[in-house]
């Protein structure tokens, strides 16, 4: 079992980016133990140099302690290369660094294995014992210096494990030719034993290092989670406010509207062929307003009801256009409409919404010239494109315009509503799964595209139930090279 592999004791399914992260931090603290390790090596060569002196090769022994002590200043100069260039990286420059200079641990303990040659049964028991001593405390000074790691720390221990092993089972069986005292049998099984104890406390230590990172990580996401929640929850409140003052404002026009026509009326009865459509238009604002905000409670509150059937497009623009042709017409544009025969999957209520606001913008901007409404066959599916030769929307504000409450500064027409209007048709198409992307140029109109592609009933489902919705997948692309 390899140590990515290791089972979680949290409950909870480690991510890819869990995983990384958490490898990252245990190299860290792997490495912060290093400067440590190698001072206490470095202290410990003298010692054997001193106490083996008299008892073992003075050429072996200079020549081991020489390489042991180039091994442990190279490990030096692998701690400054990792302080300088890794420490401030994230996780895969950590572990791109041990994947590089892994060998240095096992290379440092075949070294600190191969000095029995110089003291197994060459030495005075005492001096071995030391010896013995050392080796030991070098693998428990392991499991607090390498467990983190948990592949470091087994290369580091099997190879010195694993190299007196070899040097011993050399020195009885070619050396000796097996005529050493019976202990030595006795002395390999205590070293397995050893061996093994050690490695099982490494690795229940590696597994607490590695909870803890996992907690800490699962913690920050928390905290992040929590703190992007708090920051919406403000922004929200600072919307709302805004709307409220924005509402005040809009609502009192043709509500106040009604307040004079009424008077006028009661005061001037004869006037009522005069006033009543400007009754009617004042009413159809109030209702029109009404109905946004109503649509607006439902797409946060996730309240919004589907019904996904199949449906004639056709049908459902030429409906449209008796709606809304008039509207046009009457303020001296040419509406045209060009559909193609067919059905799509969708709710006829909703994508009736999509199309109508978008119809009901480009009417509101666009003064001379006309308005096209066309569904085009495309390889991708039906789409239904509107077209308008207004005011256009500079680059500026082209991705701003499908936020809530938004209206463009200095657009005729942005006076009435509350700017809820293509936010509603972006949460819309959104829920239904209809792409929407629009090309726009200041000065010479814009195009939006709404690519109808069949609706999965339980996804949108699960879109619409959801109150909160990532702006980045409610923001259609802008598509803004020119027409």
């Amino acid at each position: 079992m390899t140590a990515d592999s290791l089972p979680s004791d949290t409950g909870v399914a480690a991510t890819a980016a869990e995983a990384s992260w958490v490898q990252g931090e245990l190299i860290r603290s792997l490495m912060r133990t290093q400067r440590s390790t190698q001072l206490l090596a470095l202290t410990l060569i003298p010692l054997f140099v001193v106490l083996l002196w008299s008892d073992a090769s003075r050429l072996g022994l200079l020549l081991w302690a020489g390489v042991t002590a180039s091994v442990a200043l190279a490990r030096f100069w692998v701690i400054g290369v990792y302080q300088r260039e890794v420490a401030p990286a994230g996780a895969e420059a950590h572990l791109a660094f041990l994947r590089r200079y892994r060998i240095a641990w096992p290379v440092t303990g075949a070294l600190w294995g191969m000095s029995t040659l110089l003291f197994f049964e060459r030495a005075p028991l005492a001096d071995q014992f030391i010896c013995w001593m050392v080796l030991a405390g070098l693998g428990m000074f392991s499991i607090n210096s390498l467990s983190s790691h948990l592949p470091t720390m087994r290369h580091y221990l099997d190879t010195l494990a694993i190299t007196a092993l070899v040097v011993i089972a050399w020195r009885v069986g070619m050396d000796l030719r097996f005529s050493g005292p019976n202990q030595h049998g006795w002395m390999m099984l205590l070293l397995v034993i050893f061996w093994q104890v050690v490695r099982h406390a490494g690795l229940r230590l590696h597994l607490t290092h590695r909870r803890n990172f996992e907690l800490q990580y699962r913690n920050n996401q928390l905290i992040e989670s929590l703190t992007r929640q708090t920051q919406a929850a403000l922004e929200a409140i600072e919307i709302k406010n805004r709307f409220l003052a924005s509402a005040a404002h809009d609502i009192r026009q043709p509500v106040h509207a009604l307040g004079l026509y009424a008077d006028w009326l009661g005061s001037e009865p004869e006037m009522v062929h005069e006033l009543a459509p400007k009754i009617v238009e004042s009413t159809k604002a109030v209702n029109a307003l009404f109905d946004s905000l109503f649509d607006l409670v439902r797409l946060d509150t996730g309240k919004i009801k589907l019904k996904i059937e199949e449906l004639r497009l056709d049908k459902l623009l030429h409906d449209l256009e008796l709606h809304y042709r008039p509207l046009a017409e009457a303020k001296g544009l040419e509406f045209r409409l060009h559909v193609v025969p067919g059905t799509v999957t969708s709710d006829p209520i909703l994508l009736q919404r999509i199309v109508g606001n978008l119809i009901s913008n480009a009417v509101k901007y666009t003064q001379k010239g006309g308005i096209l409404v066309a569904a085009r066959r495309t390889r991708h599916g039906p789409r239904i494109e509107i077209w308008d030769t207004g005011v256009g929307i500079t680059p500026a504000h082209q991705r701003e315009i499908f936020r809530e409450f938004f209206k463009v500064p200095s657009h005729a027409g942005t006076e009435e509503g509350f700017g809820l209007g293509l936010y509603i048709v972006a949460r819309l198409s959104n829920i239904l799964g209809h792409p929407l992307q629009f090309a726009s140029r200041p000065g010479r109109g814009t195009v939006f595209r709404l690519l109808v592609q069949p609706t999965d009933a339980q996804a949108a489902a699960e879109r619409a139930a959801s109150p909160i919705v990532d702006s980045a997948a409610r923001e259609p692309a802008a598509l803004v090279s020119g027409r």
